[in-house]
């Protein structure tokens, strides 16, 4: 049986170069969200392409809002604003100034509400199933150890290495202030997150702000768990939230 394609799915599904102001939110945990506004690159009914000064680790959902064209829209087709949750696709660094990084971000548009799953975890990872009737994409739960081998690099889920690289770690408090603060090395670490040893008592979810004095680089993090090691000495899961770590040369 084949498949009649009209002019408008067509127009539809071809990407446009549209500037539009658009503002993003991701958030973080049940606490803490952060936003940017951008401008689109390209658009289709089905998903977009922007710019933004933070990473955003693929497979994560995020809200996008524009002043979508009608004829692009799947629903509140009358509002200024047309508010629709993305999942994140990709998600490339641009340029060579870590103090000037930008970060090409692709998304497919999923609908106007997210998951269930995603308000009792919004750190959850997903992944794409299939377009629904509405043209928006369906989601999955993004499996533990996927196959990623016939993946470009940037696409793939991060290498952890198990490499000591010394950091000083500063747990911020509910002010953004400095609570305590020590130096400590990592036992592995990746381009988006790092285990290091410590002997703060942070809970999980609370704040770390992460500086390496080799890279001149200072990135916020998340405590997404903990555990004792074999040593006794606790590690913290760090979560980087809003760069990504250099590791040019060992990947």
């Amino acid at each position: 049986m084949s498949t009649v394609v009209t002019d408008k799915d067509h127009r539809r599904i071809q990407r446009f170069a549209l500037a539009l102001p658009t503002r993003v939110e991701v958030r973080v945990d049940s606490k803490f969200t952060w936003n940017e506004v951008t401008r689109l690159e390209d658009v289709s009914a089905f998903g977009a392409g922007f710019e933004l000064t933070r990473p955003v680790k693929r497979g994560r959902l995020i809200n996008v809002s524009l002043p979508m064209p009608r004829q692009l829209r799947c629903y509140d087709f009358l509002e200024p604003q047309y508010r629709i949750w993305s999942l994140v696709r990709r998600c490339i660094p641009k340029g060579d100034d870590p103090a000037a990084q930008r970060y090409a971000v692709g998304v497919a548009f999923i609908g106007k509400t997210p998951p269930v799953s995603f308000n009792e975890n919004p750190a959850k990872l997903y992944d794409l199933a299939e377009r629904v009737d509405s043209g928006l994409w369906e989601l999955v739960d993004a499996p533990e150890n996927p196959d990623e081998s016939d993946l470009p690099a940037y696409l793939r889920k991060h290498t952890r290495f198990a490499i000591p690289e010394s950091l000083l770690l500063e747990i911020l408090d509910e002010n953004g202030e400095v609570a305590a603060s020590e130096v400590s090395v990592t036992e592995n670490i990746s381009l988006g997150g790092a285990s290091v040893f410590t002997s703060f008592n942070a809970e999980t979810g609370s704040f770390i702000r992460v500086t390496s004095e080799r890279h001149n680089l200072t990135i916020i993090a998340i405590v997404r768990g903990k555990h004792n090691g074999p040593d006794g000495i606790v590690r913290l899961h760090l979560e980087f939230i809003d760069n990504l770590f250099p590791l040019a040369g060992i990947e």
